[in-house]
């Protein structure tokens, strides 16, 4: 292996979507890593963000880039439907993959790809950029060492502001068949926040809502209708005996943030962003034996990237890519793996099927 990892991402377009918000940004500050190669539809595209970027190698065609002998990892990082074959194929050509989240548009994707991934001894990361956020990571290591004692109750919000209209790019994940709506990516990642820090679910009931049944395409003047999922609810109990409830929604105006709250026997731990947590900075606050929340700092520990990694969004991909980097390298690393993704995608699945049956849903595998 060279002395960087030589990364390829596929899906790397240089003026929209999610990797140029994220990942280009965050791999041109991690010193663990060379953007060895960018791929795209267009030449064109790719062309342009290897200049921007500063990638070696461009790419039109996906197999290409697969194929070439430079590229020891990839990171798929396109529309959730084209999440499965190219990562089938990705790991079938022996690259370490780092996959956005969710990993597949249903869990059967997603646990075909999860054992294929341990049949070919790949290093396989799934996008689930809040376990790499340093303050969600110090939450979790507090509560283990005891801070709020035996956990009694856990509450989350995530309520986000949502547009009413949005252009023909966007207006695809109205489709609930699709995978990419509010209650697999932003209630995915905020969720999987609490089962992070909190522990696992045993049951859960809940409201599955799609309240906005239609957007207005703003370049074709439509009005189209809408199937995905924008209100989800979420009551039940972890397996460690906490009562837990959620709400995460995508409303039309004015959403407050997220809220991650933990009560136990000792004390209150409290995690406030004002996004998503893999998307903005995390802060925390504590109490313990008394009502008065107080800042708490997190440890530099918690921090693995440099200060020239930009804030928002880069910032805990890029602390995903330290924790993707090592495990590569054979060291010791605590990524969210595929087998992690499947977990999350049946917890999803439960959740679905606790609303369409009116019913409380165990939760076990």
């Amino acid at each position: 292996m060279v002395d960087q990892i030589r990364l390829g991402i596929i899906g790397a377009s240089p003026t929209v979507g999610w990797a140029c918000r994220s990942h280009l940004p965050a791999i041109a500050a991690s010193p663990e890593f060379e953007l060895t190669g960018v791929c795209t539809t267009r030449m064109e595209t790719a062309e342009e963000a290897k200049k921007l970027y500063g990638a070696k190698l461009a790419f039109d065609d996906y197999q290409q880039m697969l194929a070439h002998p430079d590229i020891d990892a990839v990171a798929v990082v396109l529309r959730v439907p084209a999440h499965y074959q190219i990562t089938k194929d990705a790991l079938n050509a022996g690259k370490h993959v780092f996959t956005e989240w969710p990993l597949g548009k249903t869990i059967e994707e997603a646990t075909e790809l999860a054992e294929l991934a341990r049949a070919k001894g790949v290093r396989a990361v799934v996008g689930l950029q809040s376990r790499a956020a340093p303050a969600i990571i110090h939450m979790k290591e507090l509560v283990e060492e005891g801070y709020v004692g035996e956990i009694t109750s856990c509450s989350m919000r995530l309520i986000r502001g949502g547009a009413l209209e949005r252009p023909s790019g966007r207006t695809w994940q109205r489709d609930n068949e699709l995978g990419a709506h509010t209650l697999t990516i932003a209630a995915g990642h905020s969720i999987d926040a609490l089962r992070f820090v909190a522990g696992e679910f045993k049951e859960v009931s809940s409201i599955v809502s799609t309240q906005v049944d239609q957007w207005y395409e703003t370049d074709t003047k439509q009005m189209l209708d809408v199937t995905s999922p924008d209100n989800i609810i979420v009551s039940g109990r972890l397996a460690n005996g906490a009562v837990v409830s959620a709400h995460v929604a995508s409303n039309p105006w004015a959403g407050s943030g997220y809220r991650m709250e933990v009560y136990g026997r000792k004390g209150t731990l409290v995690a406030t962003s004002e996004d998503s947590p893999q998307l903005g900075e995390v802060y925390l606050a504590g109490a313990q034996g008394t009502d008065d929340l107080a800042d708490v700092a997190v440890p530099d520990k918690h921090t693995n990237v440099l200060e020239g990694m930009p804030k928002g969004p880069p910032k805990n991909v890029g602390q995903l890519y330290f924790q993707f980097g090592a495990g590569i390298r054979g060291q010791q690393s605590s990524f969210p793996d595929f087998d992690t993704a499947v977990e999350l995608h049946r917890l999803v699945d439960h959740i679905r099927q606790a609303s369409d049956e009116g019913r409380a849903v165990g939760t076990a595998s």
